[in-house]
Order: C-alpha cells, then sequence, then structure tokens
C-alpha cells in the first residue's frame, strides 16, 4: 500500500549518527515539518541536524495528498468565533505566505517537482454557509468567492473557490531541498532531558530542540496528548477517471462526506473516508472504491494508501515553544489535515523563533493558548483516554483465539488471557499485548490495513507488534 509518491521517488539513504555529537538545533523527525525547518536554520547560517527513526519522509509527508493551500474547509468563520479577528487573520495569511514561499523556493532553487498552480474548491450543499465562509475569508484577506453549482461528478449546490494555490509531488521536493542537510536515518531519539537527547546511536547535545515527529512524545510538559487526537483517512489514485479542474474538498458534516479530489498527471486521487484512529470496524477501502465506481465509472484503482493527522481541539496547530518550563524545545503538530501547508507555516515561525524574532503570525499558534471554546474538546479526549483504560482492563472478550477465521484479527482469549490476535491465511497466529505502552489504552484491531490502533492517542503497531508510528516509542510485548 505504498503512495504514488513513495512509487515514483526513492529519496537516497543517509547514514545513522556515528556517535555522541553536539549541535545547535537538533531537529527531531525527518517529514516536510522538520526538513523545511532545518532548511531555514541552514539558510540564517545556524547548525542544525535532523534526526530520523527509519527515513526521510517515511511518516506521514509520503502519505500526503500533496495539496498547498490555504484552503482549510469551514474554518476561518469558527477561527474568529475562537481566537478574535486579529489572530484569525494571523492562521490565514500564514497559511496564504506559506504557498508563496513553496513557490519561491522551488523558482529560486529550479526544483522539478510537479508544482503546479492550481484553484482550490470548498464544495457543500449549502450556499448560506459557504457564503458566510467565503466573507469570513475575504474579511482576513483571502481572495475567496462562491459559484453556484459544481461540476461532475461532484455532488454540490456550490463551492468557495480560492485562486492561486498549488499542488505538487512532496518526495521530489523533499530530495532536492534535503541534499545539502545533515540528516541521520535510523537514528531513534528514546528520549530528551533538557539539552541531551539520547538515541539508539549515541547522545546528542543542542541548545534547541525540536519536536517535528507528527505526534509529541513527551507527555509532560506540553500535555499534547490531552489535546489532541489521530484521525486516518484513506485514498485511491484512479487512471482512466476525468476529474474537474483544481483541488476539490467537501464541507464534510451535515452536508455528506468530506471527499477530496485532485489530479497528478494522468491520476486522479480520491481520499476520504475518515474516522478516528482505533475505531475502524473496516471497510473504509470498499466504501471509497463505491464512491469512485459511482463518480468513476471507467476508472481503475492503480494504488491506495492511508495518512493520519493530529486534529487539535480549537482548529488551530500548535507550533512554538514546547512549554514554559522547557524554553529552549519547540513543537510543530496538529497540523489537521492540512500538513504540506502547515509544515511551511511552522518552517517559518520555528525559524523566526531560534533566531531570537517573533513571527508577525506566531500568536494564533501559541501551544501554550487556552480557548474557551476548546475546552470541552480537551474533556473529551481525557473521557476518551479513560475509556480505553477501562476498556482494557474490564472489558472480558467473548470470543477464543481458536474462534477466530483465518484473515482476521481482534482482541480475544488466549490460554485464558485478554490479547490481540491477528491469524493469517495460512491459520497462523501472531499474539500481542494489547495494552499501548504509550499510556496504557486498549489498541483496537484495524482490519483495513491489518495493524492494532490506538483509539486514544493514535499510536499503531503492525499485526507482529512492531511500532508504525507514535506517540508511543516501542514494539508491543508479544503475548
Amino acid at each position: 500500500m505504498e503512495s504514488i509518491w513513495s512509487q515514483s521517488c526513492q529519496i537516497e539513504e543517509r547514514d545513522p549518527m556515528p556517535g555522541d555529537i553536539q549541535t545547535d538545533v537538533a531537529i527531531i523527525g525527518a517529514g516536510m515539518t522538520g526538513i523545511l525547518t532545518a532548511h531555514r536554520l541552514q539558510q540564517a547560517g545556524i547548525q542544525a541536524v535532523v534526526l530520523e527513526a527509519n527515513r526521510i519522509a517515511s511518516g506521514q509527508t509520503r502519505n500526503t495528498t500533496a495539496k498547498i493551500t490555504a484552503q482549510h474547509g469551514l474554518i476561518y468563520h469558527q477561527l474568529i468565533k475562537n481566537f478574535g479577528v486579529k489572530k484569525a487573520e494571523q492562521y490565514a495569511m500564514a497559511n496564504a505566505n506559506a504557498v508563496t514561499e513553496y513557490r519561491r523556493i522551488i523558482d529560486a532553487n529550479a526544483i522539478d517537482c510537479d508544482f503546479e498552480e492550481t484553484s482550490a474548491y470548498l464544495y457543500a450543499d449549502s450556499l448560506e454557509e459557504l457564503q458566510k465562509e467565503a466573507a469570513a475569508a475575504k474579511q482576513l484577506g483571502l481572495c475567496a468567492s462562491v459559484v453556484e453549482g459544481a461540476p461532475a461528478p461532484i455532488p454540490a449546490a456550490g463551492a468557495i473557490k480560492m485562486e492561486q494555490q498549488a499542488q505538487f509531488h512532496p518526495l521530489k521536493f523533499l530530495q532536492a531541498i534535503s541534499r545539502p542537510l545533515t540528516i541521520y536515518e535510523n537514528t531513534s531519539v528514546q528520549s530528551v532531558e533538557g539539552h541531551f537527547l539520547v538515541t539508539n546511536r549515541g547522545k546528542v547535545e543542542a541548545k534547541k530542540v525540536v519536536f517535528a515527529c507528527h505526534f509529541p512524545f513527551v507527555n509532560f510538559p506540553g500535555l499534547y496528548f490531552a489535546r489532541m487526537h489521530q484521525e486516518r483517512s484513506y485514498v485511491l489514485a484512479l487512471e482512466n477517471a476525468a476529474a474537474p479542474e483544481g483541488m476539490w474538498i467537501g464541507a464534510g458534516g451535515q452536508w455528506g462526506p468530506a471527499y477530496s479530489l485532485r489530479r497528478y498527471k494522468n491520476l486522479v486521487l480520491l481520499g476520504g473516508e475518515s474516522h478516528r484512529a482505533g475505531e475502524n470496524p473496516g471497510g473504509r477501502y470498499e466504501a471509497l472504491r463505491q464512491r469512485a465506481r459511482e463518480w468513476f465509472p471507467k476508472g481503475r484503482e492503480v494504488a491506495h494508501w492511508s495518512a493520519q493527522d493530529c486534529i487539535p481541539a480549537d482548529h488551530a496547530p500548535y507550533i512554538g515553544r514546547y512549554a514554559a518550563s522547557q524554553p529552549n524545545w519547540y513543537v510543530a503538530t496538529g497540523f489537521q489535515k492540512w500538513g504540506m501547508t502547515s509544515a511551511m507555516v511552522a518552517a517559518m515561525i520555528l525559524c523566526d523563533a531560534i533566531c531570537g524574532k517573533e513571527h508577525p503570525c506566531a500568536g494564533v499558534f501559541a501551544p501554550d493558548r487556552l480557548v474557551p471554546q476548546g475546552v470541552p474538546q480537551i474533556a473529551g479526549e481525557g473521557g476518551q483516554a479513560v475509556k480505553g483504560l477501562v476498556k482494557r482492563i474490564f472489558q472480558i472478550p467473548q470470543e477464543k483465539a481458536q474462534e477466530l477465521p483465518v484473515g482476521h484479527g481482534g482482541v480475544v482469549l488466549l490460554e485464558g488471557d485478554k490479547v490481540g490476535v491477528y491469524k493469517d491465511e495460512n491459520g497462523a497466529i501472531y499474539a500481542v499485548d494489547i495494552r499501548c505502552p504509550h499510556l496504557g489504552c486498549q489498541l483496537e484491531w484495524n482490519p483495513d490495513e491489518l495493524s492494532w490502533d490506538c483509539p486514544c492517542h493514535g499510536s499503531r503497531f503492525d499485526y507482529r507488534g512492531r511500532l508504525i508510528s507514535g506517540p508511543a516509542q516501542e514494539d508491543l510485548n508479544h503475548a
């Protein structure tokens, strides 16, 4: 299940860290955020080292739909309500500037990454809601207009159009800008204490530390696990399918599922079927394929993959100082499905902060903010964690491992113990401890991807128990 980006671009391997090192800035994570931050710091004359547990772009960057846009759904009216006009304007301008900055970097370095300017559309069945959102976007300085109707096959009353947005091939871009940077692959950061990072390859002493690892794995201070959850979504790449011009995303909610569309060369990327991590009974890919058959009856699937995104409580990413008690730590997380644009926003804000400058748009993203409208969501995240803990401790499975059909997984009884089991097509059993090593929630089986996913904070493991993504930092124990 590799994305078309992974299939069409192989980034050169880097050596692991050779032993103990010192640096001005240590950046954890070699996805788009980490690489862009290192790039900007290098341009500013600051020594930066990127530490990556696996390979460059091996996390969420390779699974994006690769839209670069300030069109983030029905968000601007809500941001004005949550933060006020001034800070909502900061959000809008930061993302608009991110589109411009991608264009500048690509032009200045002659990067061949299939960069294409196009319009971004947000479609819905409520023209009234679209007009309200477009008015909010225009109030904040964005060029947004409502168009009535939608081209086939999109069933909508209309859409908000933003011109001069963009799309690209994210790995081709990363391959180019990462070449001059100091990046250590297969170097997993296991703990951070003040200026010292402990990895599986040695220790790092850094004046500043940037957590660009999708979901921060240090729980205290910061409490990011209590302020976000993770959602998964799915993508099909289709050939012989005709999509409308531009990039499209549905408003979702009462106006139906939020499907995403964009073109890449001769392919159409159809995305959707989003759900909270750890809450998938199965059939997401099949549901997306059914939509593809309805919208593109002559289309043929050539690839499928999925992505995972951190969703903050109050509709704005956390970018800036990690916590007041750690003034030399920085964080970028909570990109809420707009990772490419948010990565550039994060790189600009973090580089300025590390250089001792205040970015004009930093306020709305400040991690230490507390917006009243986000409090119920934060309380809900706490309740979800309690639910996961209670379920693991007190709920007894009804099914035994022997009763599990081949090709299926689930939480079952095995020799009297509660475990997670996957039974492969040959009947072989893979049993794991279903306690998430992050904070102890009960893992749930994801039948679409043969993985164990945490419904509390989104950690994922393959059916053998090997860590796929955090905030957990270790594999599952075998049962």
